[in-house]
């Protein structure tokens, strides 16, 4: 199962559970098991977090990051076209369009193959949100994408801050 990573995961992750300077461990892992080939970033999502001056940022520069957490994959540009219109509108505006950001990017990837992939987002459902207001697990819903959130993510791939020992 390859798990693809929205940029909330790691932004809330970093600002309000596993700070960088605080719990390396975590972010350690996280190359650890991108680099097995169990976590991934598409490069449309990686882009979102590169672009900030945090530590977040500067974490995602360094090489041995990029290369074990980048999903060196092309999109489908018609699976993107088909989220975006689909599950969010085919006549969306520029602000909307700014506003879904990367989303359909990152759920066209997982519709790329169903089922060997699950989308990892902080987003709650919304189900009754339209348009540009649509969250990540609503539209991975309408097209049978699997996705969890970051508790269910560690729980799956049992993270531990002692994981080194483990290993």
């Amino acid at each position: 199962m390859l798990y693809l990573f929205d940029a909330n995961v790691l932004i809330d992750g970093n600002r309000d559970y596993y700070p960088i300077e605080r719990i390396p461990e975590f972010w350690e892992w996280l190359v650890h098991v991108g680099q097995q080939g169990l976590v991934k970033i598409p490069l449309e999502v990686y882009e979102e977090i590169k672009v900030g001056r945090d530590s977040l940022a500067a974490w995602s520069k360094e090489h041995v990051v990029e290369s074990a957490l980048l999903f060196e994959e092309a999109v489908d540009v018609t699976l993107v076209s088909k989220v975006a219109n689909e599950g969010y509108a085919a006549d969306l505006t520029d602000i909307e369009v700014e506003k879904i950001g990367r989303d359909p990017f990152l759920v066209a990837y997982g519709l790329a193959a169903t089922g060997d992939r699950f989308i990892v987002t902080t987003e709650s459902s919304k189900p009754n949100a339209q348009r540009a207001n649509r969250r990540i697990p609503d539209v991975c819903r309408q097209f049978g994408v699997p996705f969890c959130n970051t508790f269910a993510f560690l729980r799956a791939l049992n993270f531990s801050t002692n994981w080194k020992t483990l290993v």
